[in-house]
């Protein structure tokens, strides 16, 4: 492996590093060396996360050498030469004062999810770096009790887990000290998988291994939610003091930083809460009345980890009256708006309820022996998670120093400042109201409030990381685009920026604005104009052409779900979702977690088909497939953004964003080190459009088109946010068949000059129209489910009339019969005419572009294609928008002629 050096330190790396790269190295090293932060954007395909590591771990290896060196010399100078200085043993260690080898700074890599870190920790095996590493996970992932794994919820978990550990009665748990340091465990480089498979062949328990790992390991990855939050921070026992913590993927941390710091407080949450509190009071009761002497009555309830007499638990449910009393005694003016208040209002809100600096210690000692007391327990009323959220709520409020929240100053200004207060009505309370069982007759009496404390400043966050005694924050991703106002909205200072160009040369991506459709209409994603008929069917004309020229994988981002659904709804009434289908077969984004593998591994499944035209995959912008997903390669050859995503304008938490930005830009002294509420909400369409562009080109030797159809594109200011090398390739079209005689030139010069990717075996044997085949195994049957709009989209629970040998089914075979080069179409009784402007505008080189001089001219049609033609032309009323007859070619060499001969499947 080469190695190279900079700044005085030698990288080890897999290869010849490109130029972006080592700069990229640079910058890290600044900040390591000079004890500083730093915003790191470098495209996705710049191999980020490969730099990090080996800058990193270089780095460490450094001050180890160094440090050896400087024993070396102090030795030598006693011993061997006693009147003479060694000037190699007096190698600085940039400015640290660091003396032994435990002195050596910790790295801490976080990223969003664990299937995340997991990629991380699969490159840092291909280098040659072999620090001791360990991942930390939540019991829910690690833990491998039987009975601790069957809890239904994760603090029911928590807790079964602690009163097995403190009775010594997990056999997993006990085997930890003994065998954590055997050579198998200790060295691997291990992620989270690994840790449990090596916990179950050992039998011993991977969650507390991990814990023990992390004291001596060189890097620690976690999910950067364990960092941000400060009580999973105490819970893993993480000590940031000296470390460097990097944060991978952060585009999503001023989101995060937000949400670990806010809480709702719904009615249900207490109504749950007084519940249990009265069932532990009953049952505490009733073995009082049986006469037991209150000796035994105390020996029995340590046993169980309940401490408590009966006018503890009488208390606590005083306090949780007073809470829900206070709560519901706040004025709210009419409709289902709420009121707002400063972020100190919530220290005199809890006052009222007795909770408090002084109370606090004991009341959260109740409560959490109450859910110990619990834990293990099967049954209606032992549900706890209302009093486990009101534990948190509790420790999030309090967490910030005594001191400040004495009763003279009640919170200190910075926790003011970054927090409101929002009362609102509860609008669940009605779906809650209709469930009939025995638990919610307390919880459905009425409709509360819902007490709300946010957080708008993730600055908050990063300010107490910085107060734990970190050494460098690095905040890197592929999209942090503008970064400056990035910077602004952390609150605290970045001396080293990066702005990193892309990897690739221009001919490998073509990004164009498409303001207007095939038809000429606008098209416009405001709210105003998403749903008019003129724009969906503008947008859907443009689908449909645009998925001709794109080869394989096309994936199309909606700004929300419901505008997804929307869209679908529309195109299936007016049968453009079927012409879709046709060529590229649509596959939909679900809205839950449950049905989403599914969903990916059968679009994959599509595209990778032998002899498939390639797939569809509507998305949602901020959703799970815009986030960290792989489309490489021929997996995701375009991606059209259909619209901006702007937060919902008249969401409460979004209106008081806005305001409280715009209150900390007005105030003496701050002004220009926040930005405006405008800006923000700019940035936050502007980021999630980035983040679906970084979707299309995945490594050095990807390509694909970018479709920017949505007028507000054209404008500077909107174009200005996105990525920085994104912007020297971006065209604006006003004429539509322009868009589509550049795209198809485009991958026709991409097709021959790149390389051709191994496109790897898909599982499933998919049919002509995306069905599986009568020979695939049961086991493949999900992917026709994982195609069915009606599954995925409400809106759209009906079928399409018509048996397995349609005419959409026969028309399909002809297009891919002869997109194929076959001599006949499977299927079909003899060969098939494609529009003349279709044939002579397919992209060359694609291996789906039928000869000029072959089939299309000399075959006759299927007549099944015929009769559909002459009916949709008649439909179309001979407009440029419909399907043109088919007819001979009149010239092989002809050129398309632009927009009035459109042609869409």
């Amino acid at each position: 492996m080469p190695k190279i050096t900079l700044n005085g330190v030698t990288v080890d790396f897999p290869f010849q590093p490109y130029k972006c790269q080592e700069e990229y190295m640079t910058k890290v090293l600044e900040c390591l060396q000079k004890k500083v932060n730093g915003i790191l954007e470098s495209p996705t395909g710049t191999g980020k996360t490969l730099c990090l590591l080996c800058t990193t771990l270089a780095w460490q290896e450094h001050l180890r050498d160094t440090i050896s060196a400087r024993k070396i010399a102090e030795r030598a100078r006693g011993e061997l030469f006693p009147h003479r200085a060694l000037s190699w043993g007096d190698a600085t260690l940039d400015g640290d004062n660091i003396a032994c080898y435990t002195d050596i700074p910790k790295i801490i890599y976080a990223s969003r999810t664990h299937s995340q870190l997991t990629q991380v920790i699969s490159e840092l095996r291909s280098t040659s770096y072999r620090p001791r590493v360990c991942v930390l996970g939540s019991r829910e992932q690690l833990c491998i009790h039987p009975e601790v794994k069957r809890q239904e919820s994760n603090h029911m978990q928590v807790h079964l887990c602690r009163r097995k550990v403190s009775s010594r009665s997990c056999h997993f748990y006990n085997n930890v000290e003994e065998k954590s340091l055997e050579q198998e465990l200790a060295t691997p480089i291990l992620d989270i998988e690994d840790l449990v498979k090596s916990g179950q062949r050992h039998k011993l328990c991977p969650y507390y291994l991990s814990r023990s790992l992390a004291q001596q390991a060189d890097i620690i990855f976690m999910p950067y939610n364990y960092l941000l939050d400060a009580k999973s921070r105490r819970a893993h026992g993480i000590d940031l003091k000296g470390t460097v913590v990097i944060f991978d993927e952060a585009h999503n941390v001023e989101k995060m930083c937000e949400e670990a710091a806010s809480f709702d407080l719904t009615p249900h949450d207490l109504a749950s809460g007084l519940d249990v509190i009265d069932q532990v009071l009953e049952e505490q009761t009733r073995v009082a009345q049986q006469g037991e002497l209150h000796l035994e009555l105390s020996a029995s309830s340590t046993s169980t980890g309940l401490n408590m007499e009966l006018e503890d638990l009488a208390k606590l449910k005083m306090i949780l009256l007073r809470l829900e009393g206070a709560i519901d005694a706040v004025e709210l003016p009419g409709g289902d708006s709420g009121i707002t208040k400063p972020g100190s209002y919530i220290f005199e809100l809890f006052a009222e309820a007795q909770i408090t600096f002084q109370s606090k210690g004991c009341i959260l000692d109740f409560l959490d022996q109450i859910i110990q007391h619990l834990a293990g327990r099967a049954g209606l009323f032992t549900n706890t998670a209302g009093l486990q959220k009101l534990v948190d709520i509790i420790q999030s409020v309090f967490s910030v120093d005594p001191a400040e929240g004495s009763p003279g100053s009640m919170v200190g200004p910075g926790a003011s400042q970054s927090y409101k207060v929002h009362i609102h009505p509860d609008v669940g309370h009605r779906r809650v109201a209709q469930r009939s069982d025995a638990w919610n007759i307390t919880a459905a009496r009425k409709q509360g409030k819902v007490l709300s404390y946010w957080c708008f400043s993730p600055g908050h966050s990063m300010r107490e990381l910085v107060r734990q005694g970190v050494r460098s924050l690095v905040l890197t991703s592929g999209t942090l685009a503008p970064v400056s106002s990035f910077a602004l909205e952390m609150q605290i200072p970045f001396p080293v920026c990066l702005e990193n160009p892309h990897v690739i040369d221009k001919h490998q991506i073509w990004v164009g604005i498409v303001p207007k459709g095939p038809d000429g209409a606008q098209l416009s994603s405001a709210f105003d104009k998403r749903f008019s008929e003129e724009c969906l069917s503008s947008l859907g004309k443009a689908l449909g052409n645009i998925a001709r020229v794109v080869p394989h994988g096309l994936l199309v981002f909606f700004p929300s779900y419901p505008v997804m659904e929307k869209s679908l709804e529309f195109w299936r009434a007016r049968d453009f979702a079927r012409k879709l289908e046709v060529l590229k077969p649509l596959f939909v984004e679900p809205r839950s977690k449950g049905g989403f593998s599914e969903v990916m591994d059968a679009y994959y499944a599509r595209v990778a088909a032998p002899g498939s035209s390639g797939a569809t995959f509507l998305a949602v912008c901020r959703g799970k497939a815009s986030e960290g997903l792989d489309f490489a390669d021929v997996n995701g050859r375009g991606v059209i953004v259909t619209g901006l995503p702007y937060p919902p304008r008249m969401d409460p938490r979004v209106v008081l964003k806005m305001q409280f930005l715009d209150e900390m830009k007005g105030q003496g002294g701050a002004v220009g080190q926040f930005l405006s509420g405008h800006d923000w909400y700019r940035q936050q369409a502007s980021r999630a459009v980035n983040q679906a562009i970084g979707r299309v080109i995945r490594h050095r030797h990807d390509y694909g088109a970018v479709f920017l159809c949505d007028h507000r594109f054209t404008c500077a200011d909107t174009r200005a946010q996105l990525p920085s090398w994104v912007r020297p390739h971006v065209k604006v079209y006003h004429n539509f068949g322009h868009v589509i005689r550049d795209v198809a030139q485009f991958f026709r010069v991409a097709q021959k000059t790149m390389p051709v990717p191994t496109i790897p075996a898909a599982a499933p044997s998919l049919g002509e129209e995306g069905a599986v085949s009568a020979a695939v195994p049961p086991s493949s049957l999900p992917t026709r489910k994982a195609m069915s709009l009606d599954v995925h989209v409400p809106s759209l629970r009906h079928r399409c009339t018509g048996g397995p040998q349609s005419l959409r089914m026969r028309r399909a075979a002809c297009v891919w019969s002869m997109s194929r080069g076959l001599s006949r179409p499977s299927g079909g009784p003899g060969g098939c005419w494609l529009p003349w402007n279709t044939v002579n505008s397919w992209p060359r080189g694609l291996g789906m572009r039928p000869s000029p001089g072959r089939r299309h001219a000399s075959a006759p049609p299927c007549q099944s294609c015929v009769r559909r033609d002459q009916q949709m032309n008649r439909e179309a009323g001979g407009g440029r928008s419909g399907w043109s007859m088919p007819r001979r070619c009149r010239q092989p060499g002809r050129r398309w002629a632009g927009p009035s001969c459109l042609w869409w499947l």
